[in-house]
């Protein structure tokens, strides 16, 4: 099979929601249905008796959330399907928004009675700044939640998006019986207490036929052809190049739990969504079907296996071929690699492979030669661009609380530095080491995390800042910049150096008296 027919085969996409919309649920359905694993997992916090398949953490298994993005990949329809499963809590939100730059397509999980909830703003938001094709699935339809045309009309209204249904639900709560797909013009029959099958799927050609009454009630029908006549008037036809440009989104019914919904989105997007999409470099467009070989690391997770202490970095295959054993240009460090032991995923579960194409997330073995960012060619010098970090909002000073293990507590620190759990800052003035993230439940994954996987303890110090920005401009105005505020200054790990605010106040005053100075609130790897 030549490189054009492997790269039509991929599709590669986010699953993103706030907390507890089903969005691991769905993941786990997703993967049941392709026949990747045959027991899908629940998410119950401290009530786990079998673990989802993509929540592979022990803490992630202790607090019933998932704290770090996922990756897995199935066979279905001729098709190979590579789900990237984000961590919802806004926490981990940096983590998420990198796994957004790796992805072509994203899936957009809405609670049927929450709606649309804060990170599932934030999440979209960034979706719509790259122009990604978005599908919403509106979950939970087995309990009672807003009415379908209401909670359309708040995600058009608050997510700034145009809709376009392909399923429509029959009922609600007690009283769902189950769902019309408009895509294919099927009626799926739901069943309480059961599991989607085959059987439960009819195909209705006329609406107006009797046969649609037999099987969901008359008044259920009549209902059923008022509402679909309403869309037709409301909402536009579904266009696919509207959808592959972000104009339009097309948004389904069901409840993951349950397996309901899922299979009929699932046969709709294999149809629709976008194959591996061109990447922007800061030399040039990279386009999918180049023969020559390049991706770029977006991820990378220390001690997936804690018995064996490996570092994986997350490799997103950009254009070209992948081939195990073969030497390639590492751009930053300017030296050839070779990867032994490339693999494929199931969440934790790992393969070998020999070989990958564009659309493909591969895990390398990793020794320290990567960071975040990094970039692997064939040979050509460029860097692939817009994978961010974000202005953290919580700090923390850290310290050993082992003097005995001083080693364990900086490389483990170095590793989940490196793996973008968390921003260090080292202070100017005193060399103290400053943690900084979106949010604070990070400090106790990293608390847990160094203990557990590295043997190290540390201490945590308040510290009450606002804000952590970068700074530059021209040699002098920085360094005597520098200089004078040298308490509020630190660097990051690359050696970048960063202004320390401690209210919103003192930056909006340092940035109006320091015009030859920029302040960024985002920078990239």
């Amino acid at each position: 099979m030549g490189l054009r027919e492997e790269i039509e085969k991929r599709k590669t996409f986010a699953i993103v929601s706030h907390p507890d919309a089903g969005k691991t649920t769905l993941t786990e359905k997703l993967l049941l249905f392709g026949g990747a694993i045959q027991i899908a997992g629940a998410v119950k916090s401290n009530k786990i008796k079998r673990a989802t398949t993509s929540d592979f953490m022990e803490i992630e298994r202790q607090r019933g959330i998932s704290v770090a993005t996922s990756v897995m990949g199935f066979q279905y329809r001729g098709k190979q399907i590579n789900i990237l499963d984000t961590p919802g809590h806004a926490d981990f939100a940096e983590d998420t928004f990198r796994t957004l730059t790796a992805v072509d397509s994203a899936i957009v999980v809405v609670d049927v009675a929450k709606g649309v909830e804060t990170q599932t703003r934030k999440l979209v938001r960034v979706c719509r700044m790259r122009d990604t094709p978005l599908i919403f699935f509106v979950n939970k339809l087995d309990r009672e939640g807003m009415d379908a045309f209401d909670i359309m009309d708040q995600i058009e209204t608050e997510l700034d998006v145009k809709l376009v249904p392909l399923s429509w639900p029959i009922g609600m709560g007690q009283r769902f019986k189950g769902v019309y797909n408009i895509y294919a013009g099927k009626l799926v029959l739901f069943r309480p207490h059961a599991k989607q099958t085959a059987d439960d799927t009819i195909v209705i050609n006329d609406l107006n036929s009797e046969e649609l009454d037999t099987h969901i009630g008359a008044d259920d029908a009549a209902t059923l052809r008022e509402e679909l006549e309403m869309i037709r008037e409301v909402y536009p036809p579904f266009d696919k190049a509207d959808y592959l440009s972000g104009e339009t989104c097309p948004i389904f019914f069901g409840s993951a739990i349950n397996n309901f919904g899922v299979k009929e989105m699932l046969d709709c997007f294999v149809d629709i969504a976008p194959m591996p999409l061109a990447r922007p470099t800061d030399v040039r467009i990279v386009a999918p079907d180049e023969p020559r070989f390049s991706g770029f690391i977006f991820k990378i997770h220390a001690n997936m296996d804690p018995n064996h202490r490996d570092r994986i970095a997350f490799l997103r295959i950009c254009s070209g071929h992948f081939r195990r054993n073969t030497n390639y240009f590492h751009v930053r460090q300017g030296k050839q690699l070779k990867f032994a032991r490339p693999t494929a995923f199931m969440a934790a579960q790992k393969t070998v492979i020999e070989e990958a194409f564009p659309g493909d997330v591969i895990g390398l073995y990793d020794s320290g030669n990567f960071k975040i960012g990094d970039t692997l060619t064939e040979g050509e010098k460029l860097r692939f661009t817009g994978i961010p970090t974000f202005s953290p909002e919580q700090f923390r000073i850290v310290e050993n609380a082992d003097p005995m293990h001083y080693k364990k507590f900086y490389k483990g620190l170095d590793q989940l530095m490196d793996e973008g759990v968390a921003q260090m800052f080292i202070r100017k003035l005193d060399n103290k080491r400053i943690i900084g993230t979106v949010g604070a439940l990070q400090f106790d994954v990293i608390q847990y995390r160094m203990e557990h996987e590295y043997g190290a303890r540390v201490r945590y110090e308040p510290l009450r800042l606002y804000k952590a920005v970068w700074i530059s401009g021209d040699e002098a105005h920085l360094k005597a910049f520098m200089e004078r505020r040298k308490r509020d200054i630190a660097f990051d790990k690359k050696g970048q150096p960063v202004f320390l605010a401690e209210t919103e106040w003192t930056l909006k005053t340092v940035r109006e008296n320091n015009p030859d100075i920029t302040f960024s609130f985002s920078s990239e790897y």
